[in-house]
Formats: C-alpha cells, structure tokens, sequence
C-alpha cells in the first residue's frame, strides 16, 4: 500500500539522514531477516561492508554542497565468482537514487545477456524490495523516479563501441551523475572514456566489478596498472566471501591447481599470468607468500624505501629480516603527500626511531634518484648513520647485471625461493610485472619503470621497496664514502646472509 503523504516526508527525512552512509542505507532499507527472500540474511558480506564504509568516508571527505563541483569518486573491486558484486551494484544504485534527487545513473555490463538476465535483472529486484520501492517506476531498460522521470533516474545501455554515445552527455551538475560497469574486464577502453566526461560536474561516481579476465585495459590497470592509484579498488578472493559454494571453488583449485590462470582470475580475482617474458615467475611469487620461515636470532632488519618521482606513484617502505618479508606491514605514503619531502624524512626519521618486536632497523636503503638523494642526506644529517643512498642507475657489483637495480631484482629472485612475503595484491602485481632483456655485453637489464608505465602497468613501488633491502646487506662495497660503519653492522648482525643470497659478496 502506498504511504500517506506525511508518513513519506518523514521517510524522506529519514533516508536523508543517510547520504553519507550507504551501509547505514542497506541495513534500513531492506527487510532483513524479515519472512521473504531475506529472512536467513542479517546484512552485507564482510567485503561489501567495507566497500560501503569506504564509500561513505569518501563522500564525507569530498562535503558536496550542490553547487560546486567535487572530485570523483572512482571506486573498483576485481574479485573471483561469486562473492555479490551484483547485489553490491543494486544497493550503489537504490542508495543514490533514494537519496540525491534528480541523480542520473548508466548501468553496464561485458555483454547485452549479461546485463539484461543478470546485472540490470538483479537492480530490479533489489528495487522493488527497497523501503523507497514506490518513489520510483521500474522498467525494462530504466528506473525513474514518479515525481521527476526526465531528470532522476537510471538507464541499462550494452557497451558496444558504436553504442559510445549513450554514454555521452550524461551530467547532473547540482547532484550525481554515476556508472556503474559489471564484467569490467571486458568492456572497451572507448566507453571508458566517454563514460569518464560524465564525471566532471557535481558529485559524480563510478563503480567497477568484475573477473580479471585480460591482462590488459582499462580494468587491468585500474586493479593492477598505472590508474590504480586514482581508484579505491580491492582484490577479493572468492574463498574468504560468505556466498559463494565452497565445495565447487574446491573441486576447481584441486582439478586446476592454486596458481593456474583459472583459479587465478575465477577464484582469487588475479590477473592472467603475464607472458613468458616476465622477469619473475608466478609460481615463485605463490609459493613465497605461502612459506613458513623463522630468522635467525641475530638476523638484522633491514628496510627498503622507494621514494616516488611524482604524479600517481606511493612512497613505499618495506620490512626484512634474512628469510621474512611479511611479518612487519609495509609503510606506504600517498604520492600527493609524497611532494612534500619533510614528510617523508619524518617518516623515514620514526621508523629508524621505532622498534619492531625487539629489533630496530639496523639499514635503511634509500632509492637516492631524483628526491630520494637529499631525503637520504637530511636523515644522516639528524644523525641517522644507518641510511644508504642506493642509485638504481649505478654499476651493479656482479657484472652479470647491467645496473644496481637489475642486481637488487636478481637477489630478490633468488631470494622468492627460500624467502616469505605477504599476500598484499599489490606487491604480487608490483613482482610479475617487470620483464627483461640482454645488451650487447649480455648482461641482465630490468624493465624500466618508464618502459611499464608506457604498457599501461604501474610503478612497482612495493617490488623496488623490497628489492632495496638487498642492495647494501650483501654488498657493503655498494656504500658510498662514509658509510663503512655500515658494513661492520651489516656483517656483525648478518653472519648468515651468504647462506640466503646466493653467497654472492
């Protein structure tokens, strides 16, 4: 039955409330555990919660006041079968309808069946459950809402390149202007980009789902790639997900294998393996992140800072001691804080300054290129005579490498054998990425990070930030003057490191 009018203002007044809190939304606005479709359900996934969460601080933080234009929020998850991006997408889609009047939405997906049985199939549904269900008409192809069907609404339209036009034109600039793309993976680069100038006006958001199927486009470098840092995104394995049928994921990896690019992109919502031309393999990435290792007592820690040279790239800091790389969270600065080089020497300064589970940080390698060279020199000149400018571009000190960098990713190779890392999806990207080539002297030459950013992949600052921590623990001749107390810690504290890095010196 449809409520009196003054039983709707209230409702109105109360969905308000929620226009910064879509998970406050979804747990009002459908009957949960009541008799239905949702009586044995109390609410979201775990992964869906934080995705709302997410959402709702980033609205806080942008205070849209109906006039001026905020930036957009672009948010993506890349995960295995399963886990309710459909359902995700539905509650996006009654959350800012119910709660942004005259909001105007595009729903898409990889194919019109797709879209048609499934994605704008599963929006339908949810609407007509939600508490606002009356405030709006729900079609085929569009929901508006009864009061203002020109101005307020939502659209299905397939993703066919001739059909890049209708997603043109799309503005709300007093309110939402949104995208929501299902089966990311496969939708063309060209509707990505026409999508993108429905985003420059009021308070504008896009949201992205899918199987990483390619390991190429749009959706690939927003996920794993060099747009990742514009996008709150998340890797989301199937198994750790509260919907999806358990025993068949488990007849997968077992018929499959764990790392197969089947598993890989239905199950734990990664990539395909890259080429054969990758410098470091799956396979050794896999298995690391999955050992159990025990350093040796007087094992020093040693940490890697990657500093970045503008734009989207993080300033990364990673952890090591002998065989473990996972036990202490890497630290990671964004690259708009990054600018300021105060903030990362205050960083850098705590972090010798800290002690981590009885152990203090006995070298800091420093990435010296660019800023990261007077970084370096203000912490020696605070007094921390434990930090080493290492110049990626300088002579590797095994001449089977063309440079430092090429002889830091070699040792950690080698090192992914017997070593333990965490499972942070950004990292496993960052390792897979680079490829390799021979000069003409036939020594070892690591793809350039500029050479990855022209493929569309991101800078691998969580590879380099650990592939820092091997250049001065096993190459003390690597220091530049000055530092030759160095040495003697890292021989004091490392009387095994030959035993972990290939008893190369």
């Amino acid at each position: 039955m449809k409520p009196d009018a003054a039983v709707d203002l209230e409702l109105a007044d109360h969905v308000a409330e929620f226009y910064a809190d879509p998970l406050g939304f979804v747990m009002f606005a459908y009957p949960w555990g009541e008799p239905g479709p949702l009586q044995d359900y109390d609410g979201p996934d775990e992964w869906q919660r934080q995705f709302l969460v997410d959402l709702g601080q980033m609205v806080a933080e942008r205070a849209f006041d109906g006039v001026t234009a905020v930036p957009p929020i672009r948010m993506g998850a890349s995960s295995g079968h399963g886990i309710g991006k459909g359902v995700l997408a539905a509650w996006l889609t009654d959350w800012i309808l119910s709660t942004r009047p005259h909001c105007q939405g595009t729903i898409t997906a990889n194919t019109a069946p797709q879209l048609e049985t499934k994605t704008w199939a599963t929006i339908a549904r949810w609407t007509r459950m939600c508490i606002t269900a009356h405030w709006f008409e729900v079609g085929a192809t569009r929901i508006k809402a009864r009061i203002a069907p020109e101005s307020w609404f939502v659209s299905a339209q397939t993703c066919r390149e001739e059909n890049t036009e209708s997603f043109a034109g799309q503005h709300a600039a007093t309110s939402t202007s949104f995208f929501i793309f299902d089966e990311a993976s496969a939708i063309p680069d060209a509707i990505w980009t026409v999508a993108e100038g429905g985003l420059t006006d009021g308070e504008p958001m896009m949201f992205v789902f899918g199987n990483p199927t390619r390991n190429s486009g749009k959706f690939h470098r927003l996920c794993f790639g060099a747009d990742r840092a514009r996008w709150n995104q998340r890797t989301v394995d199937s198994r750790q997900c509260r919907f999806p049928n358990k025993e068949l994921i488990a007849q997968w990896v077992e018929d499959q294998g764990e790392d197969s690019d089947f598993v890989r992109v239905r199950v734990r919502g990664l990539a395909p393996r890259a080429s054969d031309a990758q410098f470091i393999d799956s396979d050794r990435v896999y298995e690391a992140q999955r050992r159990q290792v025990q350093p040796l007592r007087d094992e020093p820690l040693i940490a890697g800072l990657d500093v970045a040279r503008g734009g989207s790239d993080n300033c990364v800091l990673r952890f090591r001691r002998g065989p473990d790389a996972a036990s202490i969270a890497p630290i990671v600065i964004p690259g708009e804080q990054a600018r300021d080089s105060m903030r990362l020497v205050s960083v850098a300064s705590d972090v010798l300054n800290r002690d981590f589970d009885g152990h203090r940080v006995a070298v800091l390698c420093v990435d010296g290129t660019g800023l990261g060279g007077p970084i370096a020199d203000r912490l020696v000149q605070l007094g921390h005579h434990n930090v080493v400018d290492i110049q990626f571009g300088a002579l590797s000190p095994d001449p089977q490498q063309a440079n430092m960098r090429s002889y830091m990713w070699a040792k950690l190779r080698d090192w992914l054998a017997r070593g333990r890392i965490d499972r942070d999806p950004q990292l496993e990207a960052d390792l897979l990425a680079p490829g390799f080539t021979h000069n003409q002297r036939d020594k070892l030459v690591l793809e350039s990070k500029e050479s990855l950013k022209k493929r569309g992949l991101a800078s691998p600052d969580h590879a380099d930030a650990l592939a820092l921590t091997f250049a001065a623990a096993d190459h003390p001749a690597a220091l530049p003057a000055g530092f030759s107390g160095v040495g003697r810690v890292l021989h004091d504290f490392d009387p095994f490191a030959d035993r972990y890095n290939g008893g190369a010196r």
